[in-house]
């Protein structure tokens, strides 16, 4: 009996169907890891310097360990879903994972998720829904030479040169002045790199992928140097995360990290993979519009979080302050009385990085 061809339709439904539950599987994983490693990061900020401001003693904090444990547990599940679907159906089902860290810090870290909130929860699972449905199906290319020939095109050459400055321009010049009060920052350079990430994540599953099936990759220069991409792009990213999650609210880093991360990640595969290469103009229309149910959905979560404010905030606390009353003999005597803050002679000292 001849066996189907890699390309039934029926191979690539399947195919499609067990990405999208390796990607639900990640998400959640991943959920929970955001939560987990947020208290670690805590705990290690209380007991020395802040991740946020350079510091590295969460490296000895054992809670902030088992959520990278955890968050290593749901990328191996979405380096696996790569394997099996393209990156326009696996990214967006990222929006799940905020899901499950609103959730989560609602109980645990006391960031409350309002009613809105819950609204906001069923548009991301709608959305994803409908990526879900029309998504379209993806050929598994045989080689990694193949793939290669695709990350070599012009359009992608060009889409990645621009993603390395914009990325370098990130690191070296804005954040060390930035880095610390805009959110867009850390995130941006968690994305930016990410949608690299992706891209040759993807490569190295393939490889792994036809390798287990007996055509053997290791042998292409190609396969090591995906995997040396993704390696060094995977450690930049952890780096720039943890600074974010230190630095700002779960409640805000969570959906503008996913929608930075899966327009970049989407647009990368669509102009490398060509993932939209054949489908309708409806289905076509069907994913967009499912996307941008989800954003609506992580914009209306977050926007329906309360802030918890950061440690970082401490430094913009004035300390209660002092009064000196420059008396007219020359002497000094201090006073703290609110009445006479009316006299005009009365100087108050705050902490001076309070005006900074």
């Amino acid at each position: 009996m001849t066996p189907a061809p890699p390309n039934d339709g029926g191979d690539l439904f399947a195919a499609n169907l067990t990405g999208a539950l390796l990607a639900v599987a990640s998400s959640a994983f991943i959920g929970v890891s955001f939560i987990v490693k947020k208290k670690g990061l805590r705990r290690a900020g209380a007991a020395g310097t802040r991740a946020g401001v350079g510091g590295y003693g969460y490296l000895l904090e054992p809670l902030w360990w088992v959520g990278m444990v955890t968050m290593l547990i749901g990328e191996i599940a979405n380096f696996v879903a790569y394997m099996f679907a393209p990156a326009v159906l696996v990214t967006p089902l990222g929006a799940l994972s905020i899901i499950v860290s609103a959730v989560l810090a609602h109980f645990i870290l006391n960031e409350k998720l309002q009613r809105m909130g819950v609204l906001g929860c069923v548009l991301c699972i709608v959305g994803s829904t409908v990526i879900i449905l029309h998504a379209p199906e993806e050929e598994t290319p045989s080689s990694v030479a193949q793939i290669w020939h695709l990350a070599t095109q012009p359009a992608f050459l060009c889409y990645a040169a621009s993603a390395l400055v914009i990325s370098l321009v990130l690191m070296l010049h804005c954040a060390p002045r930035y880095g610390q009060t805009n959110i867009v920052v850390y995130v941006g350079i968690c994305s930016v790199i990410g949608s690299l990430t992706v891209m040759s994540i993807k490569a190295v599953g393939i490889a792994i992928k036809l390798t287990i099936e007996g055509i053997n990759q290791a042998g292409y220069f190609q396969t090591w140097l995906f995997a040396t991409v993704s390696a060094t792009c995977i450690i930049i990213q952890l780096v720039y995360l943890n600074k974010a999650l230190d630095t700002f609210n779960t409640a805000v880093v969570s959906p503008i990290y996913y929608a930075m991360f899966t327009s970049l990640t989407i647009l990368a595969s669509a102009i490398m993979f060509k993932d939209w290469s054949g489908q309708s103009i409806s289905s076509i229309a069907s994913e967009i519009c499912g996307f941008l149910t989800v954003l609506t959905g992580t914009v209306v979560l977050h926007s329906t979080r309360e802030h918890d404010p950061t440690l970082s905030s401490d430094l913009y606390t004035p300390l209660p302050p002092i009064y000196w009353h420059i008396q007219g003999n020359g002497e000094t005597g201090g006073k703290q009385k609110e009445d006479d803050l009316l006299s005009g002679d009365f100087i108050t000292v705050v902490r001076q990085d309070y005006f900074v």
